[in-house]
C-alpha cells in the first residue's frame, strides 16, 4: 500500500507578525513548523505502516524548498520519502490553484492507495484543500475524520466528528481522508530516526518538472486573492468583582446597563 501525506509547512502561529502596509503574512525570519493537523495525518499513516509494514508513506508539499527541514523531521518520525513541488509559478496559489498543482504533483510520482491531509492549515483555516483535491483526483473523501478502521483490504470504516456526535461512513480505497487532533496524538522524532531521515529519498520537483504552465498554476491560476490580513485586537482585560451576590450581580447589572448591553 502507499499513502500520500500531503503536508504544510506555516508560521508558529505564537510568533505571528503582519506586513500592515501590504496586509500580508511577514515569513521571512519567522520560525515554521509542520501544520498541526497534518502532523496527525502522518501519524495515521504511520500507525497503519506499523501494522502493515510493506506501506510506503510518502509527504508531498507545495513550497519553497526550506519546506525540505520539515520533510525532514516527517521521514525522522518513519515517513520513507519526500517530495516538494517547488517553483516560483506556484506563488500565489489560492486553495483552488494548490489543490490543483498538489493533484497534478500526486499523479505525477504514481497516485496513492489512500491520501493523508490536515483538516485546514493554520495559516489560512480554509479546510478546502482537501477536499477540493480529491474531487480533482476523482476519488471519494471524508473529511473530520477521528476514528480508522480497516474492514478489509480495500475498504475502511471511519468516523467522521460532528459538533454534537459523529457518522460513521464506509469508504473504498482509494480515498482521501482528512485528519482532526483527535484522531491520535503524533509520535516524536527518534534520534536513530532523525540520522536515517538523511538517507531518504527527497525530490524537488518545479512546474516543468511535473508538466504544468505557468498560466495554469500559482497566482494566475487563481480564483481568489487574499486582500489583507490582520490580528484580531487584543481582549479587554477582565475584572474580577468581590462582595456579596447582591453586590456583585448588582454591578454586573449596572455595568451592562450603561454600557447598553441590556
Amino acid at each position: 500500500m502507499r499513502i500520500i501525506v500531503c503536508a504544510k509547512q506555516v508560521p508558529d502561529t505564537n510568533d505571528v507578525k503582519i506586513d500592515h502596509k501590504h496586509g500580508t503574512l511577514i515569513r521571512d525570519g519567522v520560525p515554521s513548523i509542520l501544520n498541526p493537523d497534518d502532523a496527525n495525518g502522518l501519524e495515521a499513516a504511520l500507525q497503519i505502516k506499523d501494522e502493515h509494514p510493506d506501506t510506503k508513506v510518502t509527504i508531498l508539499t507545495m513550497g519553497p524548498a526550506q519546506a525540505g527541514i520539515m520533510i525532514r523531521e516527517c521521514m525522522a518520525m518513519g515517513a520513507d520519502e519526500g517530495y516538494i513541488l517547488s517553483s516560483r509559478a506556484f506563488a500565489g496559489a489560492d486553495t483552488r490553484a494548490t489543490s490543483k498543482t498538489l493533484a497534478v504533483g500526486v499523479n505525477h510520482i504514481g497516485g496513492a492507495d489512500l491520501i493523508f491531509c490536515g483538516r485546514q492549515a493554520i495559516d489560512g483555516d480554509t479546510a478546502q484543500v482537501g477536499p477540493q483535491l480529491a474531487a480533482r483526483l476523482g476519488i471519494p473523501c471524508v473529511t473530520y475524520v477521528q476514528k480508522i478502521e480497516f474492514k478489509d483490504e480495500k475498504t475502511l470504516i471511519v468516523q467522521r466528528q460532528l459538533e454534537d456526535g459523529y457518522q460513521v461512513i464506509e469508504v473504498k480505497l482509494p480515498c482521501l481522508l482528512t485528519a482532526v487532533k483527535e484522531l491520535n496524538e503524533p509520535r516524536y522524532m527518534t534520534v536513530k530516526g532523525i540520522l536515517d531521515a538523511y538517507d531518504k529519498p527527497l525530490t524537488i520537483l518545479d512546474h516543468n518538472d511535473v508538466g504544468m504552465a505557468p498560466e495554469d498554476c500559482g497566482l494566475a491560476a487563481s480564483a481568489t486573492q487574499v486582500l489583507t490580513s490582520f490580528t484580531p485586537p487584543p481582549k479587554g482585560k477582565g475584572e474580577m468583582l468581590s462582595g456579596t451576590i447582591n453586590e456583585m450581580a448588582a454591578y454586573v447589572v449596572k455595568s451592562l446597563t450603561e454600557k447598553h448591553v441590556i
